[in-house]
């Protein structure tokens, strides 16, 4: 099974299960989103990552380049305000 065909099980498991004021601010939230136009600036599957230069919890700086020079590599995002 796809990882996509294996989300949308997991989506509508979730939407048949969930109550209804949950799934409301859910659809919301995305709707607001999708209605902000940050998706028309997002990187992609298969774009090429800009560089950038984060500090690690070890308080190090790594680079974009520093990570790729080691091998391949995965980056997650994680949309929120902490």
């Amino acid at each position: 099974m796809s990882l996509q065909k294996r989300l949308d099980t997991i989506r509508r498991s979730f939407e048949a299960e969930a109550p209804e004021e949950v799934l409301s601010v859910m659809h919301r939230a995305a709707d607001d989103v999708r209605a902000s136009g940050i998706l028309d600036r997002v990187i992609g599957v298969g774009d090429v990552a800009p560089g950038f230069e984060l500090t690690a919890t070890s308080g190090q700086q790594v680079t974009l380049g520093d990570l790729l020079a080691r091998g391949p590599l995965v980056l997650g995002f994680y949309r929120g305000r902490w």
